[in-house]
């Protein structure tokens, strides 16, 4: 929208121009238009609560509705609200961050069979290597940033052993050493030990392990560093960096921990957990790749549109209605106006007349004849939710199609592109540099 939006503007001004008009004069009236425009927007928008859930719900309808997963809309829109409520504090809800909604894809299965988890979902599976737990009730869950294996040299060097008695020393000593280190995480009560993953050196050994299982202690390796913040605050516990650190008070606590199947692999599944922070996680499935990738996207967009009412609370129909609304008060606002903003107003508002103009080409409609009659049923003055309706190939009332999207959505499209028409604007030259 943006993009199409800016390329009529900026051909209006190329007519402007040749008329002689100032660009600095053109730039100040469309910015001038733009305000403007957003006042109308607003006038002509319906307010949403956001305990109203269906409003929210034929949002993200909407969004999902020209995607590769347009059928399993009824599904992926409910899910995606109840997330972004999850996350969202009530006291300041302009705070809203995506980040706190973890997306984690799995091949198998279908996207029906994708759920949002009441908890935290681990791509990566339970250590099993010498026979550790896969399953943890009452679980008191660690969160470390240090390595079990035994110590490297900051400077290169090698250590020449003569004799077996050395040898047996050395694995003596890394033995004790690490068992060490395994009797303390231990001592904590610590049974779920979630292990961050290591570049410069192994994370865990095999003896680790075996120490670990025998600790009954579940292992979830290779944690990656972004998700540390992420899984701290879901678990509520703190990520510790050394072993001397590790204290029962930095301990997250749950109810489950389990090793679950998972279309061809498995996840590891925290459930129960105790003051839960405000975060939320969808384990999205799909057949293949490609679906996936095409779920992922679709769904960001849906909670992208969930955000963006949140932030603004307020809904306008969709169809190309609000940009004709627009178009149509901005020509009869500019006749109040004089001198070359009026000009410059008017030319604003028929450059918007582009988006219902291409909405209709794309659904294989005659432009010409949708654009007039739209223009004449908003000039009524009783047509100010009317739009295109692609499906019946007809203007119809977008209200009861319950075609909706969130006001942010076009007021932010008009502002980008109006600022960055006015940059192009400022331009005076090109100097080519080789």
């Amino acid at each position: 929208s943006v993009v199409v939006i800016c390329g009529a503007l900026l051909k209006k001004c190329q007519e402007l121009l040749e008329k002689g008009i100032h660009p600095t004069v053109i730039s100040d009236s469309f910015n001038t238009a733009a305000n403007k425009a957003c006042e109308i927007l607003e006038s002509v928008a319906i307010p949403v609560n956001l305990e109203d859930k269906e409003s929210l719900v034929r949002a993200a309808n909407t969004s999902l509705s020209s995607k590769v997963v347009s059928q399993h809309s009824s599904f992926m829109s409910p899910m995606a609200v109840e997330a972004v409520l999850r996350v969202m504090d009530p006291q300041r809800p302009e705070l809203l961050d995506l980040r706190d909604i973890r997306v984690v894809c799995k091949v198998g299965g279908t996207i029906d069979d994708s759920e949002l988890v009441a908890g935290c979902v681990f791509d990566q599976k339970a250590a099993k290597a010498a026979g550790g737990p896969t399953r943890v009730e009452k679980a008191k869950i660690g969160l470390i940033q240090f390595h079990l294996s035994p110590p490297k040299a900051d400077l290169e060097n090698n250590v020449i052993i003569s004799d077996y008695a050395q040898m047996d020393r050395v694995y003596k000593e890394e033995r004790n050493y690490i068992l060490s280190m395994v009797k303390k995480i231990k001592a904590t009560g610590c049974n779920v030990l979630l292990i961050q993953k290591s570049i410069l050196r192994d994370a865990t050994t095999d003896l680790s392990l075996h120490y670990l299982a025998k600790a009954k202690i579940m292992v979830v390796r290779d944690v990656e560093r972004d998700d540390i913040e992420f899984i701290s605050k879901t678990l509520g516990c703190l990520p510790i960096s050394h072993i001397d650190h590790m204290k029962p008070e930095k301990l997250g606590t749950a109810d489950l921990v389990e090793e679950v199947e998972c279309g061809k692999g498995k996840v590891v599944k925290v459930t129960g957990i105790a003051n839960q922070g405000r975060t939320a996680t969808v384990l999205l499935r799909g057949s293949n790749k490609l679906v996936l990738e095409e779920a992922e996207r679709s769904l960001h967009d849906a909670l992208c549109v969930i955000r963006c009412l949140v932030q603004k609370r307020f809904l306008i129909t969709g169809g190309a209605s609000p940009e004709v609304e627009v178009s149509y008060q901005l020509s009869k606002w500019s006749k109040t106006l004089q001198g070359m903003e009026s000009y410059c107003v008017r030319a604003f508002a028929e450059a918007l007349e582009v988006v219902p103009y291409t909405l209709a080409e794309n659904a294989g409609l005659n432009p010409i004849q949708i654009v007039t009659e739209l223009r004449n049923l908003h000039a009524a003055g009783n047509g100010a939710y009317y739009g295109i309706n692609v499906k019946k190939g007809s203007v119809t009332d977008m209200r009861e199609e319950k075609v909706v999207q969130p006001l942010l959505v076009t007021s932010s499209a008009l502002t980008l592109a109006t600022e960055c028409v006015r940059m192009i604007l400022k331009i005076d030259d090109i100097v080519p540099v080789r």
